[in-house]
C-alpha cells in the first residue's frame, strides 16, 4: 500500500485562502501555547498582533495574502505616530515589539505555505534603544519606602514583606506574583522562580532581612487572609487570592510616591533596578547579579555597570 503524497505548497496555499488573517493569528497564538511558550509570552504576542489585525480589517484587508510590504510600512508609520491613552507616543521599544511579532507571525505563515512570500522580512525595523534604567532608588530612599509602611495593619505588613522581597531578590513583577508558598524556603534562605522569562527556572537567594519580614507575614497575616479561600500563592489579597500584577504595580507605586513622598516614577521594576545597581556599588560580581536577575545575556546586566558609575559620580 503506497503512502498518500503530502499536498504540494501550491495546494496548501490555495486551501489557506478560506482562512482569514484573524483566524491565522489565533492559530499562531495556539501554536505558541502548544510549543511550551509561557502564558505571559502568548498574552504579549496577542496584545501586539490583534491591533494590527484590526487595523488591517478597517482597511478591507482580511486575508494574509493581501498584506504586502506597502501595507506593513503603512502600519509602521501608523505606529510611529500612534498615541496611547495617556496621550504619549508609543515608545520605540513598543513599536519594535509589535513589528517583530508581525514578522514572526508571517514567518510562521510562510513555513506552513499559507502565504507565498513573507513581506515582513523586507521591513526595516527601528533600531532597539539602549536606554539606561530611568529611575534608581538610593539605599536611603529604599529605606524610606520600607519605613513608611504601616506594619500595624494586615495589608501594611504584607506590603512591607512584598517590598522587602522585591528589593532583596530583584524579582520581576510577574515572578513575584507567581510565587507559591512551596517556592520559598525560609530555612535555606532561597526561593525558586518557576518558568521565569524564557521559560527558565532559577534559584534566587533571599536576604535575611527580607526573610524576617516574610516570616512575620506568614505567621501573623497570611493565615488571617486565607480563612475562606487559599490560592496557594505566597502573597495574597484580603480574599486569599493571588496578588495580580496590576495590584503589585499600584502597591509599589503608592509606596514610593504616596507613602515615602519620593518624586520618582516607576513601580516594581524600580526595586529590581535599584537592587542590581546597589549590589554593583557594593562590589558584587556582574555574573552573580546576572544569575540572580535571570538575564540570558551578560550585556543586559552590564547596563547596571554604567548606571552605578553615573550614580557614584552624582554623589
Amino acid at each position: 500500500m503506497t503512502r498518500p503524497k503530502p499536498p504540494s505548497p501550491e495546494a496548501l496555499y490555495l486551501s489557506s485562502l478560506s482562512q482569514t488573517l484573524r483566524q491565522y493569528t489565533t492559530a499562531y497564538l495556539a501554536h505558541l501555547s502548544a510549543t511550551n511558550h509561557s502564558p505571559r509570552t502568548v498574552e504579549a504576542y496577542s496584545e501586539r498582533l490583534r491591533p494590527f489585525v484590526t487595523w488591517c480589517e478597517e482597511r478591507g484587508i482580511t486575508q494574509a495574502a493581501q498584506v504586502s510590504l506597502a501595507v506593513l510600512e503603512a502600519y509602521q508609520r501608523h505606529l510611529h505616530g500612534y498615541r496611547k491613552a495617556d496621550g504619549k507616543l508609543l515608545a520605540q521599544g513598543g513599536q519594535l515589539n509589535r513589528l517583530t511579532a508581525i514578522r514572526m507571525l508571517f514567518r510562521w505563515l510562510l513555513q506552513r505555505h499559507h502565504i507565498l512570500y513573507n513581506p515582513a522580512e523586507q521591513m526595516t525595523l527601528p533600531k532597539a534603544e539602549k536606554r539606561l534604567p530611568a529611575q534608581i532608588l538610593s539605599e536611603e530612599e529604599t529605606e524610606a519606602v520600607m519605613d513608611a509602611q504601616d506594619t500595624e495593619t494586615l495589608t501594611g505588613l504584607r506590603n512591607r514583606a512584598v517590598l522587602e522581597m522585591l528589593w532583596s531578590t530583584g524579582l520581576r513583577r510577574s515572578e513575584l506574583a507567581g510565587l507559591m508558598l512551596a517556592d520559598v524556603d525560609v530555612g535555606r534562605g532561597v526561593l525558586v522562580v518557576r518558568q521565569g522569562k524564557g521559560n527558565k527556572d532559577r534559584v534566587v537567594p533571599v536576604g535575611m532581612r527580607a526573610l524576617v519580614w516574610v516570616q512575620r507575614y506568614l505567621d501573623a497575616v497570611r493565615p488571617r487572609l486565607t480563612t475562606k479561600h487559599d490560592s496557594g500563592y505566597l502573597f495574597v489579597t484580603i480574599w486569599g487570592k493571588r496578588l495580580a500584577r496590576s495590584t503589585l504595580t499600584i502597591l509599589a507605586g503608592r509606596a514610593i510616591r504616596n507613602d515615602a513622598h519620593l518624586k520618582k516614577a516607576g513601580a516594581c521594576h524600580v526595586f529590581r533596578h535599584s537592587m542590581a545597581t546597589q549590589m554593583l556599588e557594593n562590589g558584587a560580581d556582574t555574573r552573580h547579579i546576572q544569575a540572580i536577575l535571570g538575564h540570558e545575556k551578560l550585556e543586559t546586566t552590564q547596563v547596571y555597570t554604567r548606571v552605578a558609575i553615573g550614580h557614584l559620580k552624582a554623589v
